[in-house]
């Protein structure tokens, strides 16, 4: 019963949604709060602001992809590993000893981390769960 759920044609554009959703509220969030976050994580306020626009520009890819007729796959496995290589990224930052972050600091990253990991997890689970539907609806 679980597969039929990843499987459902409904899956992948809920999970990219939700994806948009995300990185749509945490770049808004960081564009409008720059100066009060680095003073909160002691993450750069440059860094913040920087990745704040990215994030904005990425929701609206994942919103794009959200509203597809039949899903991108190509696309949704590439967002899938971008969300990895973000959540490599997070964690390098937390432990790297690059930056002095304060505990709010490594808690944000943290929560970017899990948060991009199991939205991964979602999009590889309902990309394996299609991908025979995809073939026999294309023969």
């Amino acid at each position: 019963m679980t597969s039929s759920l990843f499987a459902s044609p409904r899956f992948l554009p809920r999970v990219m949604a939700l994806d948009a959703a995300s990185c749509a509220a945490t770049g808004a969030l960081q564009l409008a709060a720059a100066g009060p976050l680095a003073a909160l994580t002691g993450l750069p306020q440059a860094l913040l602001s920087g990745t704040g626009v990215f994030l904005l520009a990425y929701a609206l890819v994942a919103a794009w992809l959200a509203r597809g007729q039949g899903a991108h796959r190509t696309l949704i496995g590439l967002v899938a590993l971008g969300n990895l290589a973000w959540a490599v990224g997070c964690v390098a930052l937390a432990t790297g000893g690059w930056l002095a972050l304060t505990r709010w600091g490594v808690v944000w990253l943290a929560l970017q981390a899990v948060v991009v990991v199991l939205l991964a997890d979602l999009q590889w689970m309902g990309l394996r769960a299609t991908r025979g539907a995809v073939r026999l609806a294309a023969a």
